[in-house]
């Protein structure tokens, strides 16, 4: 892989730009996609910007705005709070997102001849969302071959991986005080440990502690 080149779909947040050092790492020339779909949190897409800017690879923004038009959710609409219950789908779940994303992914991808795709979907921590798990992932990636006649291949680096792991893979990458301070992962727009109390916030800063906890003992040992 290190001789050719891939697209990592990219959002500014821990996973995401984990997997952009993984990509970095693995091969020659890496190009990131990031996705305006009317995220309540615009910062979020600035904080994309800057990351790539600073790693020095390739930063392409797609309206993808229409999402905004066909679905009511807390990541869309700032009339909706952001909650999850037991047994039932986030309110920051967006229906069709990661197939949306991926396919038009492909699609940027074959114009600049890469067919390596790179998301941070994880079926460890996928919170209950359908389209981060890798059935569908595998699924997908044979659809997007048969429907544009390519050879792509979509990595997901992170599938089965905990939080505490996707700390652990970007320490091991030398990014771990990177993604610590400069990724915006809350679902409410602060950068870093965020504001702590929404789910994505809880489940980063969670992953961070265990992590931290595991390294403590490791050195006591």
């Amino acid at each position: 892989m290190k001789k050719e080149k891939a697209v990592v779909v990219f959002s500014g947040g821990q996973d995401s730009t984990t997997c952009l050092f993984w990509a970095i790492k693995n091969f020659k020339e890496v190009a990131t996609v990031t996705f305006d779909y009317g995220q309540r949190h615009s910062a979020e897409i600035e904080c994309a910007r800057k990351i790539a800017e600073e790693l020095g690879v390739s930063f392409k923004v797609l309206d993808m705005t229409l999402i905004n038009q066909l679905s009511a959710n807390a990541l869309t609409r700032d009339d909706i709070d952001v909650t999850a219950e037991d047994g039932e789908l986030p309110s920051t779940f967006v229906p069709g997102r990661n197939h949306l994303f991926l396919s038009f992914a492909a699609v940027y991808a074959d114009a600049i001849g890469c067919q390596h795709l790179i998301t941070g979907v994880s079926q460890t921590d996928f919170s209950g969302y359908p389209d981060c798990r890798d059935t569908f992932i595998r699924s997908l990636n044979v659809t997007l071959n048969l429907a544009m006649d390519k050879q792509f291949i979509i990595h997901t680096p992170l599938m089965w991986l905990d939080k505490t792991e996707v700390w652990e893979l970007s320490d091991t990458l030398g990014a771990f005080e990177f993604i610590q301070d400069k990724t915006l992962t809350c679902y409410n727009g602060i950068p870093s440990t965020g504001c702590g109390e929404c789910p994505a916030c809880k489940l980063r800063n969670d992953g961070l502690a265990r992590y931290q906890d595991k390294k403590m003992a490791g050195v006591r040992a």
